[in-house]
């Protein structure tokens, strides 16, 4: 077998959306004639851990660490953190108000970590491997960002053995929704660009997991640019009958952070509580995982904190479950420049699961063009109240009349294992 060796910060025991992707290839890599080697931090400071995924590493597969230093302990004494608390990704905030000390953080984050926090690995890790690859021989070298930094550990073992190098886009770099959060001065955006221009150009492929960010990286003067999208793995999909809720039960598994705060979604769940009776005692909001302290405000003051159902984090082999008892499951794209081209794991999850998909985001984007085609569920506007109210009035109707169904069609492609067959063949086309 070729061998890949893939430059990952996250990695079992890890959890949260960031694992995913490359945990899913390397699972599937070997039936498709390539041997994954995974590069990782030994002492990485993970927001979230779910040791359930370490089932699906591979038996016997090589994994290298080395350790990485973060300046997250600084940062919690700072801001005044414990330093047992987790730092949430995604400027996501459990205080009722924002004091000033965090937002010089996040002005630290944004100006003097670039590309990012984890920054301080680069160097040691160039040249570790450049020791390691001295005895073992690879292929291909693949980087998957964020964080971007990995990307630059790349670039520097490209340049020292020309191995081929493929750099893995899981969300965009200066495109990503909070970018614009970080109060970044112009000589640290140009310095970000200036890195992100420079992994562009230099990386042998590229691969993005949506058609709107492999539009813009084109414009960019990315070159063999390649759609994989993120997708599901029906073996996480339970197999079992599944009791439904038996209220109507509207369920979010995942980060909910400022931007991506569904107001309207609010705003209309608390007007139909007032319009339809019965409506308030048969809602159930249940909200699974990290939640910004905005969401629980905008819930306070509508009224909605009776029906609201908070999980903590829900083990990966366990949200199978939870996605198919429920109603509905709510897809809230981020608020943000790059909306179009949002498309989280966590949306073929859903489209797996079988439940009717309510997403709010952009009608006109990547997503959008999905839940269209395969008939799973309905898009509404950030700010189209009345629209949203007419899409959940149909849902409740079928709820009542146990109509509430989908049968998703087409939806076979997006299968991890389908997804990593089209990942090899760009590997074996890079090796050529």
């Amino acid at each position: 077998m070729k061998r890949v060796l893939i430059i990952t910060y996250y990695w079992p025991p890890s959890g949260g959306a960031g694992v995913q992707r490359w945990l899913k290839f390397t699972k599937y890599l070997r039936n498709f004639g390539w041997e994954p080697v995974i590069y990782s931090p030994s002492n990485p400071d993970y927001p979230v851990l779910d040791a359930t995924l370490a089932a699906d590493i591979p038996i016997g597969l090589e994994q290298i660490t080395y350790p990485i230093w973060e300046p997250y302990q600084f940062y919690k004494q700072f801001t005044g953190k414990k330093k047992t608390d987790k730092v949430h990704p995604g400027l996501l905030s459990d205080k009722k108000t924002s004091d000033w000390l965090e937002q010089f953080a996040v002005w630290i984050r944004g100006n003097l970590f670039i590309p990012d926090a984890r920054k301080f690995w680069i160097k040691p890790s160039i040249r570790f491997l450049i020791k390691y690859l001295i005895d073992n021989k690879v292929d291909v070298i693949v980087s998957t960002g964020p964080p971007h930094s990995l990307h630059l550990i790349a670039m520097g073992i490209k340049k020292r053995f020309n191995i081929p190098w493929l750099a893995d886009f899981r969300d965009p770099w200066t495109d990503i929704d909070f970018y614009n959060d970080l109060k970044i001065s112009a000589f640290a955006d140009r310095k970000h660009k200036k890195l992100e221009l420079q992994t562009i150009k230099n990386c042998n492929e590229m691969v993005v997991v949506s058609r709107e960010m492999k539009e813009n990286y084109e414009k960019m003067g990315g070159h063999n640019v390649h759609l994989i999208t993120n997708g599901f793995d029906p073996e996480d999909i339970t197999s079992e009958m599944v009791i439904l809720d038996s209220k109507f039960s509207i369920a979010h598994v995942g980060s909910l952070s400022p931007n991506r705060n569904p107001k309207v979604l609010w705003e209309a769940l608390a007007g139909l509580c007032t319009e339809i009776p019965n409506f308030r005692n048969d809602l159930e909001i249940k909200l699974a995982g990290n939640i910004d302290q905005s969401v629980l405000n905008d819930l306070d003051r509508l009224h909605l904190t009776s029906q609201l159902n908070r999980i903590a984090y829900v083990p990966h082999d366990q949200v199978g479950v939870l996605l198919k008892q429920s109603a509905v499951l709510l897809l809230a794209i981020n608020n943000s420049p790059n909306a179009k081209g949002i498309l989280t794991g966590k949306f073929f999850e859903y489209l797996a699961a079988g439940r009717p998909i309510l997403a709010i985001g952009p009608a006109d984007g990547d997503l959008a063009q999905i839940l269209e085609d395969s008939g799973a569920g309905a898009i509404s506007g950030y700010h189209d109240l009345e629209g949203l109210k007419v899409i959940i009035r149909q849902m409740y109707e079928k709820y009542l009349n146990n109509e509430l169904t989908v049968n998703p069609k087409g939806i076979e492609k997006y299968s991890r294992k389908s997804l990593t067959a089209e990942l090899a063949q760009i590997l074996n086309n890079i090796t050529i």
